[in-house]
């Protein structure tokens, strides 16, 4: 039965635009970013989820005025719906917005860093877990990666790894992630370290660098096999803009 007053942390609600990051990278999408994170990544490029700095903009919203709103933007029923954070796998209730997502004909795409478990990740269509590298400062918990994996795997749902790389030590990081889990679709995604460049022109020679770096790296890799190298999109086209 669908939870109809359940009640998420909704910080942002925005699209349509183009998914900027993993394995539906370009694919026309209209995003809900919700508040909260277990993690204080040193480069997270949504901070304002988590540090309090966004704590005006929560707005506590059942399912169905989440699908009103997004029904909203463009006049038309919720096609493909990116569920991100923060880290939405924090919360429990979102089990209610992703029935009513796909009861009114939406894919549904979230992605999390694989430190919680959520029973209604067998109802998301396209999942990306996004451990995080040691530039991050943050620390793999390995069995619960291990753990949701195998969860996964065993339910037969679609699925797909993602890390972010800034240098050398996080593409070893990277390999180890595909190391254990040679199987899984690996996505790796060239990270952007000047999260402060408010000037798109000048932002881009520097992402197009960090691309060309990390291509160079995967090719000459012989371990890294069968794995995308990805840019992050959305900051080559409209650079650190928020909402997008």
């Amino acid at each position: 039965m669908l939870e109809r007053e359940a009640r998420l942390p909704v910080m942002e609600i925005f699209g349509p635009t183009v998914q900027g990051e993993g394995m539906v990278i370009g694919r026309k999408t209209t995003f809900v970013r919700t508040a909260g994170c277990d993690y204080r990544c040193a480069w997270c490029d949504s901070a304002f989820t988590w540090d309090g700095t966004g704590k005006e903009d929560i707005r506590m919203m059942t399912a169905e005025e989440i699908v009103a709103e997004l029904s909203a933007l463009d006049g038309s029923p919720p096609d493909h719906v990116t569920l991100s954070g923060g880290n939405p796998a924090l919360l429990s209730q979102l089990g209610a917005l992703i029935q009513a997502l796909r009861g009114a004909g939406a894919i549904v795409a979230l992605e999390t860093q694989g430190s919680r478990w959520q029973d209604w990740f067998l109802q998301i269509d396209e999942l990306t877990l996004s451990p995080k590298p040691p530039s991050s400062g943050m620390a793999t918990d390995w069995d619960r990666l291990e753990e949701i994996v195998a969860r996964l795997a065993e339910a037969g749902r679609h699925y797909s790894l993602k890390v972010v790389v800034f240098d050398d030590e996080d593409l070893s990081y990277a390999g180890e992630v595909h190391r254990r889990f040679p199987g899984v679709p690996f996505y790796l995604q060239a990270g952007n370290g000047r999260l402060g460049e408010q000037e798109r022109d000048r932002l881009l020679p520097y992402l197009l660098a960090r691309y060309e770096w990390l291509v160079e790296r995967v090719v000459a890799d012989p371990g890294l096999r069968r794995v995308h190298v990805l840019p992050q999109l959305h900051t080559w086209i409209w650079g650190n803009k928020k909402g997008v």
